[in-house]
């Protein structure tokens, strides 16, 4: 088998839900087995960490020279700014119309109840639940509009390179990539050809890791489920449906929009999103799929190539899809699980501070993007804090989610900023 055809098999979506089910069975049958196996998935998410920010940086900076001298960037950034702000609202509407329709909170089962109690250690039919933990509870701080702004801008872009600060990195890479375009090409060539070798050179180190994907998979999932077990999911069940079914539209969309754009027939569109679907799957970070995205979109969907190694890295750091519509659907499956009844009112609030949440949760992964349903709980008066421990069992599955409408909803949010392309 050549290297093409084994590339094309490592991300063939049947072979990826395949070693997806045969860990999840490991993962049942022999948890102590499985939960060793999830060192190969650390160090394989480690690799692809390595590459991200350097190519996110030479990407944005050689693209945003180029940009610049050709002309068009100020109408550019104006439909980057409509597009995102529209995709925000659309994603945000969809989780909740969602969540609103199938009530995953409302009339669960006495058994489902006694096994939230069980985990949380506490009777959820109350508003007042809390969590008793040893030691003084630190006080929460809410995220405002200060520190949302305070957080983009990096006093020292090394330490932000070095602590994996994304955010900071683009920040940095934009306003660098500006200044080089003001600068005469003949001083800023050397720098331009620097910049495109290294970001070849992580394109090949991306495509390279793309082989062993499979293996990858078979053994986080295992890990996962060898972790965690089966009862928190069988008492979440509900929620992790409810995410499933808005998750699964905002991806149906997503892929009608990128189909129209692309001017390539349905199944060549579905081909494209094969590498970033699977990736997005196997790392559950955004980040490390920025080389694949623009490999789909420019190699493979004919879209500008200047344009999408701007717009793909701008997209990821600030257009948070997955995660506004992971808070929507949590805020109100909160609301659900306590009783609390909710006005047009309450839902437009919840929506909007998901957005805001979306926005403040660029640059983190995890448990920390989980902890900012909080916020969102925050203006409703949700005890967020008992329910905290529910959301963290389920994670490893809603993050597979996040990560996977993120990316490939950004993937159509860069396809309707760009220019169609020509068809052949």
């Amino acid at each position: 088998m050549n290297a093409k055809k084994l590339y094309a098999l490592a991300l063939n979506p049947w072979v990826v839900i395949g070693s997806l089910a045969a860990g999840f069975a490991v993962g049942m049958m022999a948890p102590a087995f499985a939960v060793k196996l999830g060192f190969i998935g650390d160090v394989y998410v480690d690799l692809l960490k390595m590459i991200t920010l350097p190519f996110m940086v030479s990407a944005v900076i050689f693209s945003l020279q180029r940009l610049f001298r050709e002309g068009g960037t100020g109408k550019l950034l104006g439909r980057v700014v409509v597009v995102f702000l529209a995709f925000s609202a659309v994603v945000a509407i969809l989780g909740a119309l969602t969540l609103l329709i199938m009530r995953p909170g409302e009339n669960l089962s006495p058994q489902t109840m006694q096994t939230f109690g069980q985990i949380v250690g506490n009777d959820l039919n109350s508003s007042d639940t809390v969590m008793e933990l040893k030691g003084v509870d630190a006080v929460q701080k809410t995220v405002g509009f200060s520190e949302v702004l305070l957080s983009l801008v990096p006093t020292n872009i090394f330490s932000a390179l070095a602590s994996g600060d994304t955010l900071k990195a683009l920040v940095f890479a934009m306003l660098f990539g500006l200044a080089v375009g003001h600068v005469p090409s003949r001083i800023s060539d050397g720098l331009t050809h620097s910049l495109e070798t290294i970001y070849h050179s992580c394109q090949t180190l991306v495509r390279w890791l793309n082989y062993p994907l499979p293996i990858v998979l078979f053994c986080m999932s295992a890990a996962q489920l060898g972790k965690t077990g089966m009862e928190p999911l069988q008492a979440m069940i509900q929620f992790v449906v409810a995410f499933f079914v808005a998750s699964i539209v905002i991806l149906v969309i997503a892929a009608v929009i990128i189909w129209q754009r692309s001017n390539n027939s349905f199944g060549q569109t579905l081909n494209a999103l094969r590498g970033p679907f699977a990736l997005a799957l196997a790392t559950r970070s955004s980040a490390t799929c920025m080389p694949i995205m623009i490999e789909s979109l420019a190699d493979r969907l004919g879209f500008a190539r200047s344009r999408v190694e701007l717009l793909v890295p701008l997209a990821v750091s600030l257009l948070r899809t997955g995660p506004v519509v992971y808070y929507v659907c949590a805020t109100l499956f909160i609301a659900q699980l306590y009783g609390r009844a909710l006005s047009p009112a309450d839902v437009a609030v919840v929506m909007a501070a998901s957005i805001l949440a979306g926005f403040a949760s660029a640059g983190m992964t995890g448990l920390v993007t989980v902890s900012l349903v909080g916020m969102t709980c925050t203006y409703l008066g949700l005890p967020f804090e008992a329910a905290f421990i529910l959301f963290l069992a389920v994670d490893p599955i809603c993050d597979m989610l996040r990560t996977l409408v993120l990316v490939i909803g950004n993937t159509a949010a860069v396809s309707l900023i760009c220019p169609k392309p020509l068809k052949i």
